[in-house]
């Protein structure tokens, strides 16, 4: 009781300091009423009140018109609790929003009839000061935007028949006393709506979800700026409102919980998102960023149930909301200078906004083509532990992310992954900011994602935003660093235990049996010590002397995959018109072999090598977990995936004209039928117009999961080994996976011709050079990716573009009839001077078009 007569007795003193007694000829200066009264701000006027409070000052009278003023929010008038009241129960109507001065000072909400209302009267006067103002109160405060615009609650017929008893007896003071529990009746069927969404993490909800239900009406805030900002002075009052409004809310997020108490907090930023001229210059200065630092403070729960929201807005909504988080990034980027002295991760604005975008892009991902339920089983054997646990144990060290990389909690709540969406609403390109990666210091950004990740902020933690370069590199130094840290362990491990010292992953292998010795050599250290595998790769081949420093361990690459690849030894089988590989499900060969390719892949990756292998998107995306389906079949397997098409949009009768059934023949190596079941007897299950859907999800099913189903899994394995504590799944899409392990098949030249270097008497401005690139520039796509393969090993650019590649050409003699030779393993061409153009034309196609079998060093 102490407390409610202490809160009722501040409450008349901040009435009294901001509306007054009523009294014009009042004599307490703490009184708004007395003359010589100096007005200040709700926050003043909140402190004096306490101070008042405390000093046991004097209380006026209220002045008749006054008596009876108390409302749930401080700042309200008995008027405007009586608005508040009126407007959560949905029965709000002209007379209830007659403002009581000209200047609508008792108005604090807002909805769409109002505004208009309100505009229109000053249309006529053509004063448009009691709107700014009205706009300048409502927008500065979140309790007044938490109960603008709000929809009008629709009832069910039972619940009309009990308001409309309730309604009978209810009297007067019971009325008032609704404006203060306003507040809890809409949060009740949005607490309910919580718990359905943001509670769940399970992957399959996802599907399940309807539609996000807020209290806010989205559409008529809409209407309601775009009548108003066209208004240059309209405008400048939300602008100055969001100043003020900022501060507050982030203060309300960060101490006081507000979201907990009330879930209808969210309005406030549902509300302001829709302002579309936030990207405008005027905003970028304080105000956006103030807002976005506010926005970042939203509990787990919170930027869960926005995410869902905006996934059901619409690309160009979506791209707007994009628009102004990264118009904010590139103005702050833009307009400092970040160096590894002044870290853009220490900018809040940046930081802030940021932390944003994440939401509309899982926003993006919901709102996408999902597919969430095929996902692939983890392997039933666990990946052995490398020992470095036991020695760090030894030492009194705890391991980081023992578990494997990390997880976003965002994901998390949202029981999404950007693996399950097949088609984001709009390309997920557009989230990259190449400005904020040109002053991004990967070396201090890795060291914040792994080591500082309470007290610092890592983009690393936002991969969306970062490029596949940028990205690489911060791969590049955690594979770095991991092998340094082996490196260490090893060095420990020889003086405590007096083991050999072996720091390096050393592969001794025969030219001429390069996979046996490979794969015998790689079986044993993945069963004796996983850990070794990721060390940095040593590779000697028999008989040839030299250090590997790149070269020797790229050309080790190219060896294995050709061989591995000869559709000869038949591991996997080759499409002649989509040039892919795919996994043999008749393979004569053992796990083991499968399980190298995919260490090989691993290795190819942790060592930064680029590989010469050309497998459809699926086998990337099923590295990623998620199954082949269906679609997935328009790339790996054409022919058939054009056949079930045409099947499913057959407008016949299936069953009497195509006279098929669930049970389908393949051939094996010798060319003999197999016959399987897609269902138990199968042979006997027609396909027809109702079930052919089944078929061919069925069918997909067996093609691209079932038959393959053992190798895959060793291949997994394999790949798994190596790449298991690495954060790649966290920071690449399944189409950048094969951009690390393959390259890009955006050929640059010109980039090519800029980052080329010279050697042997040559240089940029020799007469051949200048030939030379004039003659490649000329060549088809196919006869440029003939010379890329013939220099470098491979036809695809490494992550980055062409102008990553570090090509020398080097002078091979004076003019002859030599052909141009390679050493592809440091991507050198040896060309002598040829006396005219047209010979270094002749000899050069001559070379790459008869590459194989020689010129290959």
């Amino acid at each position: 009781m102490k407390r409610a007569a202490a809160k009722h007795l501040i409450e008349r003193y901040y009435h009294q300091l901001t509306e007054g007694c009523g009294n014009e000829a009042c004599t307490n200066e703490a009184c708004g009423s007395s003359p010589g009264f100096q007005r200040m701000d709700n926050n003043a006027a909140a402190i004096k009140a306490l101070e008042l409070y405390k000093n046991n000052a004097k209380l006026c009278d209220p002045h008749p018109s006054k008596k009876g003023a108390s409302s749930a929010f401080p700042e309200n008038s008995a008027k405007g609790a009586h608005n508040f009241s009126a407007c959560s129960n949905g029965k709000m109507n002209h007379k209830d929003l007659q403002p009581s001065r000209e200047d609508f000072r008792d108005l604090n909400y807002l909805t769409e009839e109002k505004v208009y209302e309100i505009l229109s009267l000053c249309s006529e006067t053509e004063d448009y000061s009691p709107l700014i103002r009205v706009i300048g109160r409502v927008f500065s405060s979140a309790e007044s935007l938490v109960q603008s615009f709000r929809k009008a609650k629709q009832h069910t017929k039972e619940e009309l028949k009990s308001l409309q008893a309730k309604d009978e007896d209810k009297d007067e003071d019971e009325k008032e006393t609704a404006s203060g529990s306003s507040t809890a009746m809409e949060v009740e069927p949005e607490a309910s709506a919580s718990s359905g969404d943001g509670s769940s993490h399970g992957e399959n909800n996802v599907q399940k979800l309807g539609p996000v239900e807020v209290s806010v009406d989205i559409e008529a805030v809409r209407r309601v700026y775009d009548r108003l900002l066209s208004n240059e002075k309209i405008e400048a009052a939300f602008l100055n409102a969001l100043v003020y409004l900022s501060p507050n809310v982030e203060c309300d997020l960060t101490y006081h919980n507000v979201y907990a108490a009330d879930p209808n907090y969210l309005n406030v930023f549902i509300i302001v998102m829709e302002n579309s001229n936030l990207h405008s210059p005027e905003y970028l200065e304080i105000a956006l960023p103030q807002f976005c630092k506010a926005m970042s403070k939203l509990p787990l729960p919170a930027l869960a149930k926005l995410a869902r929201l905006w996934s059901q807005y619409g690309a160009d909504q979506i791209r707007r909301l994009v628009e102004t988080f990264q118009q904010l990034i590139t103005y702050t980027v833009i307009s400092n200078e970040f160096s590894s002295d002044n870290l853009v991760n220490e900018d809040d604005g940046v930081v802030a906004a940021t932390k944003c975008l994440k939401i509309v892009y899982y926003a993006n991902v919901l709102g996408g083509d999902l597919d969430v339920d095929h996902n692939e089983e983890e392997d039933d054997e666990p990946i052995p532990e490398s020992s470095e646990l036991t020695l760090q144990e030894l030492l009194g060290e705890e391991r980081r992310n023992k578990k494997g990389p990390r997880v976003d909690p965002l994901e998390t709540e949202l029981g999404i992954r950007a693996s399950d969406c097949r088609k984001p609403l709009i390309p997920f390109e557009e989230f990259i900011n190449e400005p904020l990666n040109e002053v991004l210091e990967m070396d201090k950004d890795y060291t914040f994602f792994k080591v500082e990740t309470e007290s610092k902020f890592s983009f690393m933690t936002c991969p969306f935003i970062l490029n596949a370069v940028t990205k690489n590199l911060g791969l590049y130094y955690d594979n770095r660093i991991r092998m340094y840290s082996e490196r260490r362990i090893t060095a420990l491990y020889s003086l405590v235990q007096g083991q050999q010292l072996n720091p390096y992953l050393r592969l001794k292998v025969r030219r001429d049996h390069i996979i046996d010795d490979a794969l015998v050599r790689l079986e044993m250290i993945a069963m004796e010590n996983p850990a070794d595998l990721k060390k940095q790769l040593y590779v000697e081949f028999e008989g040839e002397q030299g250090v590997d420093e790149g070269g020797v361990s790229k050309e080790f690459f190219q060896l294995v995959v050709e061989e591995i690849f000869n559709p000869d030894i038949g591991m996997f089988t080759y499409d002649e018109s989509t040039k892919l590989f795919w996994f043999n499900p008749s393979s004569f060969e053992n796990e083991g072999q499968f399980t190298l390719i995919g260490i090989v892949l691993g290795l190819a990756i942790y060592n930064n090598c680029i590989l010469d292998v050309h497998f459809p998107m699926v086998v990337y995306r099923k590295l990623m977990g998620k199954k082949g389906t269906f679609r997935d079949l328009a790339d790996s397997h054409p022919v058939l995936y054009q056949s079930l098409k045409d099947l499913m949009e057959y407008e016949g009768n299936v069953e009497e004209d195509m006279m098929i059934t669930f049970q389908i023949s393949q051939t094996d190596l010798f060319g003999n039928p197999l016959m399987y079941d897609l269902k138990e007897g199968g042979d006997k299950i027609p396909v027809t117009n109702e079930n052919r859907k089944d078929f061919v999800a069925l069918y997909a099913e067996y093609m691209l999961n079932k038959s393959v189903e053992k190798q895959f899994k060793a291949f997994r394995r394999g790949f798994h080994m190596v790449t298991n504590e690495s954060p790649l799944k966290y920071l690449f899409r399944p189409e950048e996976i094969e951009l690390l392990i393959c390259g890009s098949r955006n050929l640059d030249f010109q980039a090519l011709e800029e980052s080329t270097e010279y050697d042997g008497g040559y240089n940029k401005d020799s007469c051949i050079i200048k030939d030379f690139w004039e003659t490649v520039h000329s060549f088809g796509q196919e006869q440029k990716r003939l010379f890329l393969q013939f220099t470098t090993g491979t036809d695809r650019a490494p992550v980055g573009g062409l102008g990553k590649l570090k090509m020398i050409i080097a002078k091979n003699g004076p003019d002859s009839d030599r052909l141009p030779t390679s050493h592809t393993c440091f991507n050198v061409l040896l060309l002598p001077e040829y006396s005219t153009k047209e010979k270094l034309r002749e000899r050069l196609l001559k070379a790459i078009t008869y590459a194989k079998g020689f010129g290959m060093l």
